[in-house]
């Protein structure tokens, strides 16, 4: 037995149970590709290091900042001003050695290139990355990819798993490119948790999508996590059930529910049309009173300066 052979059998011998051997063996040759190594993509890059899969493709043209304390994985007073993929591919190394790892930090890197070889793809972007996302989901779709994607929502996470011959991404959604980024947005929030079982304690006030600004906590990416890494096992191993889109799953601790949700018309439903509508007059107000708040603050600027 070589030496990464016999590494590799200790450091995942307490997955053998929960998985089996040669379920084992074929995470170890899988290939996962990551868009994104931030508040979620982080802590999924190790979660799926920690499973021993083999093989990752990381994105992330962006380096850490002190903002990034609260949730991201890799950000550490050690990692400040560090590019998010050579980080992340360092703490990859330093579970696995044997790791095969290739990172993308730069606009000269294809998307082509991002997608060659990969048996799934996880969307880990920045929330109000949209055109970003619609390009790297048309490609996967048109390889065959499956995209599995969950991000914090409050305390707690949504699930969402794209089948490549199912209902694609712009079709739930209802996207098109006559849309401005800031309905595109508001659409996808709304289409990621149609439940919004985080509405008694989220304060929508907080978020702004002329602005792209919105609050996030740790305690959502966790739980994205597990709800990402579980459904990648089903699809790469092809264990048990797995309702992709137009099917998902909401789950906030912080209220105690669980909601399966199917919405086969995604956005273009009659009851989505109506929380859109009510969502964009949240926006609007949002808008407004972050101006006030900006004309408030200019007075007290000035007398500073």
């Amino acid at each position: 037995m070589t030496t990464e052979e016999s590494f590799y059998r200790e450091a995942f011998l307490r997955n053998l149970g929960l998985l089996t051997r040669e379920e084992q063996e074929k995470l170890k040759r899988s290939t996962v590709a990551i868009a994104g190594l931030g508040g979620v993509g982080g802590i999924f890059t190790l979660g799926f290091a920690r499973l021993g899969v083999g093989g990752f493709h990381l994105a992330d043209p962006d380096e850490f900042e002190i903002k990034n304390m609260n949730r991201q994985a890799g950000a550490m007073v050690s990692t400040q001003g560090k590019p998010k993929a050579e980080v992340m591919r360092s703490m990859v190394l330093d579970i696995n050695p044997h790791a095969r790892v290739q990172t993308f930090t730069g606009k000269e890197d294809s998307l082509d290139g991002f997608l060659q070889g990969v048996d799934i793809v996880v969307d880990a972007l920045d929330f109000f990355i949209i055109d970003e996302r619609r390009k790297l989901y048309r490609a996967a779709r048109e390889r065959g990819l499956y995209v599995v994607s969950a991000g914090p929502i409050g305390f707690g996470s949504a699930l969402q798993v794209f089948d490549p011959k199912g209902m694609s991404f712009d079709e739930y959604f209802d996207l098109n490119d006559t849309l401005s980024h800031e309905e595109m947005n508001i659409r996808f929030g709304l289409g990621i948790a149609p439940k919004l079982l985080q509405r008694a304690y989220f304060h929508v006030t907080k978020v702004n999508f002329s602005v792209q600004v919105a609050p996030s906590l740790v305690t959502g990416t966790f739980l994205a996590a597990n709800l990402v890494t579980t459904a990648a096992i089903k699809i790469l191993l092809q264990r048990g059930k797995l309702k992709p889109m137009p099917h998902s799953v909401h789950v906030d601790p912080y209220v105690g529910k669980h909601k399966k949700v199917y919405l086969p018309f995604g956005n273009r439903g009659p009851i989505q049309r109506l929380k859109l509508w009510y969502v964009r007059r949240l926006n609007e107000q949002n808008k407004a009173e972050y101006a006030r708040t900006q004309v408030r603050s200019e007075p007290h600027q000035a007398a500073a300066q």
